[in-house]
């Protein structure tokens, strides 16, 4: 086929709805990883939390977002893509509102009646409510609106739309706290995500579905969690793996917090953070050519090796640099696992239950990060305030992406992917 004709294959390919879900996400995860990018510090230097809360809070937003990820496919079935993705971005657009207008005079009278807390607890649930709504209409489109033979580019159309703005977001979450001070960057993501209501209503139409088969329910979706969490085999892999993701969300979680406190406070976390996003964006490709013949289980052990050890630089070379290569490092370890880590989880599957076991294949994401944020917390209160050897922090890190290493590879010897027939 010549370039000539895959272009105009691609033109005619993607229906108007596929393109505005994919613009839309661009904005989405603009607004949602600008503000991740801030959190931790704002919890920690605007809003006085200690160091362990700091932690446990930022974990929990994050768990809360990739928990009810595995719900929110079903919700999106039941009232209609158009309306779900509205009512996804109006829900963004308050949740990062209020998130900004914590400190604000006339919200005082709730924040005087409980706890700050619990008070910051509430409203860092709010963002994961809309994001459960916006994945599954995004891809759910994504599927919908492609032809057969350009699906595979939608999908890798969808996952650079991520990535990109996984890249913008820390990128304006930076000038947000230079030129406009602490938490502006809520304010400027519910501004982003507002705009993005109106252009859904204004432009998105309802993709035709591509089958006949059942919206599941959300009653289906919680039996299908029971039937995941029956199979012995499937969960255990599951946990262990969480360990991979309580290592890669100390980026997010502990390490703004260890550079500002101990490091520099004049460091730009933010524009660090968007390192992750530029080596996917840059280096995927070369990487998935490289280690495309491992088998799948390899590239799972040899990616969380390498996002294991990554923090070692940062803990021998505790500065800005030292953080950008830290995540580089870490970076190409998450390129190495993360297709052939869904490919495991689909040969670990029951025949005919693929799907439903793919739909909890992110629940490590969100165990990660709960336990991350907790444990992530008091390490670095433990040896940064209280040892006053902050760089310790990191061995432990290490520590855990080792461990995990070695369980995957004990499990490895005793588990075999074979398909065992569905119940």
């Amino acid at each position: 086929m010549s370039l000539r004709q895959r272009l105009e294959e691609i033109r005619t390919g993607f229906e108007r709805p596929f393109w505005i879900a994919n613009i839309s996400e661009i904005f989405e995860r603009l607004a949602y990883y600008g503000a991740f990018a801030s959190l931790a510090n704002y919890l920690r230097e605007t809003l006085s939390f200690p160091t362990e809360q700091t932690g446990t809070l930022t974990g929990i937003s994050g768990f809360a977002v990739w928990f009810l990820a595995a719900f929110g496919g079903a919700v999106a079935d039941k009232l209609g893509f158009r309306k779900a993705l509205s009512s996804a971005f109006l829900i963004l657009t308050i949740a990062y509102f209020l998130l900004g207008s914590i400190q604000a005079p006339w919200i005082a009278p709730v924040r005087g009646a409980m706890p700050l807390w619990l008070f910051v607890t509430i409203i860092l649930l709010l963002p994961a409510l809309g994001i459960s709504l916006v994945k599954p209409c995004v891809v759910g489109t994504t599927a919908r609106a492609s032809r057969e033979n350009v699906r595979s580019l939608g999908y890798s159309i969808y996952y650079t739309m991520v990535n990109i703005g996984g890249f913008l977001g820390p990128f304006v979450a930076s000038l947000a706290r230079r030129y406009w001070g602490a938490g502006k960057i809520f304010l400027i993501a519910s501004a982003t995500v507002f705009a993005m209501f109106f252009f859904v209503l204004t432009f998105f139409r309802e993709p035709k579905r591509i089958d006949d088969a059942p919206v599941p329910t959300v009653g289906q979706v919680l039996r299908n969690f029971l039937t995941v969490l029956g199979n012995p085999k499937f969960m255990t892999f599951l946990l262990i793996f969480s360990g991979y993701w309580i290592v890669f969300w100390q980026q997010w979680i502990v390490m703004p917090v260890y550079l500002h406190q101990f490091v520099g406070k004049d460091i730009d976390v933010e524009r660090i953070l968007m390192t992750d996003s530029l080596i996917v964006i840059t280096c995927t490709i070369a990487l998935n050519q490289l280690t495309k013949k491992l088998p799948a289980f390899t590239s799972i052990i040899l990616g969380t090796f390498i996002t294991g050890i990554s923090w070692v630089i940062l803990a021998i070379h505790p500065s800005m640099w030292g953080a950008v290569a830290t995540i580089a490092v870490l970076a190409i370890g998450e390129i190495i696992h993360q297709p052939r880590y869904y490919e495991y989880v689909s040969r670990l599957a029951p025949e005919g239950q693929q799907g439903t076991y793919m739909g909890f294949a992110f629940v490590p994401l969100g165990i990660g990060s709960l336990v991350g944020g907790w444990f992530g917390g008091k390490v670095l209160h433990y040896f940064g305030e209280v040892m006053h050897r902050p760089e310790r922090t990191w061995f432990v890190i290490v520590g855990v992406g080792v461990v995990t290493t070695l369980l995957l590879w004990i499990y490895d010897r005793i588990v075999k992917p074979g398909r065992p027939s569905a119940a």
